[in-house]
């Protein structure tokens, strides 16, 4: 895979080392303030793997300090999570009132939008940063785990750690359409991952029951959004609850049931428009994996989403490719 950018501090003169890598953290991850006894002949060594909408940021580093302040929030704020899996060595953190010490084979998820600290030895670490709206998880649950350690060897967990270890050793010349394929697996991976710890977490009492039933809800509808009958009623029923129910616990999230299932058939719908290897498929084809039956129905709500009717949001897609 050719990644999108490289940087290594030893093709930088030596006192301009420091100060070159802490603009590509910027760039890569989100700006920070950061300090390093080793600042005068620093080394460090970082890449930036593009997978659609997600990234995938491999890094080495000598011991170093970061601060993510609330004015450096206010100037950048890519508004993403970013899960840090380490390889080698320690680091400890504080963000969102949580504070912990991570090592090798433990990941943890971070927010840009809000403040953290970290004192990092000499490591090695795989980012994997996503647009918050990509994240089919509700905010309030994902704020209970950040800054958790979250296991890297066995489990869910696991697979995400492999999937990541691969994509950052494999040098296969992945296609554009690949890459963005591989971000879905990538983004599958991590909710799922997230969605086992947030299950299985006890803090999330006397609520837990609710919570894990919500978040295997969420999953549901998203492996049959190309079902058009997916309606309150078919979930509600496939997992033996009442459409009330359904609708209570839906009152704690975003947005009703409709309108989740409706937002999630668009935004797939969006990234089919935006395949290069789909540029064939007739629109109503595309609207019928993603569980619109007539056209003229995800036209509209296609356009009152996203501006643009499919037809032209393809073209201006194709245009920028």
């Amino acid at each position: 895979m050719t990644p999108e950018m490289v940087f290594n501090s030893r093709e930088v003169p030596r006192p301009d080392r420091f100060d070159v890598w802490r603009e590509h953290l910027a760039k890569t991850i989100c700006p920070m303030d950061t300090s390093s006894e080793h600042s005068a002949d620093f080394h460090g060594e970082l890449r930036r793997l593009q997978l659609g909408p997600v990234s995938i940021v491999p890094t080495k580093v000598q011991p170093v300090t970061g601060l993510r302040t609330a004015k450096l929030i206010r100037q950048s704020d890519p508004e993403c999570y970013t899960l840090a899996l380490l390889l080698r060595g320690t680091l400890g953190i504080r963000h969102a009132g949580h504070e912990a010490v991570h090592g090798a084979q433990q990941m943890y998820v971070v927010d840009t939008s809000r403040r953290w600290e970290t004192e990092a030895g000499a490591v090695e670490s795989v980012g994997f940063s996503i647009p918050k709206v990509l994240l089919p998880l509700p905010p309030n649950l994902i704020d209970r785990i950040l800054a958790h350690p979250l296991p890297g060897r066995d489990g869910i967990g696991g697979l995400l750690a492999q999937f990541l270890t691969r994509l950052t050793t494999d040098t296969t010349p992945y296609r554009p359409a690949d890459a963005a394929r591989l971000g879905t697996v990538a983004l599958d991976l991590l909710t799922a991952t997230l969605a086992h710890h947030l299950e299985a977490d006890d803090r999330v009492k006397p609520e837990t029951h609710q919570h894990a039933l919500t978040l295997r809800i969420r999953d549901f509808i998203h492996r049959h959004l190309a079902d058009p009958d997916l309606r309150p009623r078919s979930i509600a029923a496939a997992h033996h609850i009442s459409t009330s129910y359904l609708h209570r616990l839906f009152q704690h999230e975003e947005s009703t049931v409709a309108a989740f299932i409706r937002r999630q058939r668009l935004e797939r719908a969006r990234r089919e428009l935006t395949d290069p290897t789909t540029r064939a498929t007739p629109i109503h084809a595309v609207a019928a994996r993603c569980g619109f039956p007539r056209a003229s129905d995800f036209t509209r709500a296609f356009r009152n989403a996203y501006g643009l009717t499919p037809t032209d949001y393809r073209k201006a897609a194709s245009s920028r490719t």
